[in-house]
């Protein structure tokens, strides 16, 4: 992934912890997966249903 191993992950992880604290991190992890969610969907989805969807708005 990235180039990436344990130890740097580990880094990464303290980094994080130290920034934004231990009750924040939660709360940025679930924005985090659904934002990938919503972009995994945005790619799925077909032009034509797209723009029927915003004439439905």
């Amino acid at each position: 992934m990235f180039g990436l191993g344990l130890p740097e992950l580990m880094v990464v992880l303290v980094i994080a912890l130290l920034m934004f604290g231990p009750s924040k991190l939660p709360s940025l992890g679930k924005s985090l997966g659904e934002a990938i969610r919503g972009f995994k969907k945005g790619m799925e989805e077909d032009p034509a249903e797209e723009k029927k969807n915003k004439l439905a708005k």
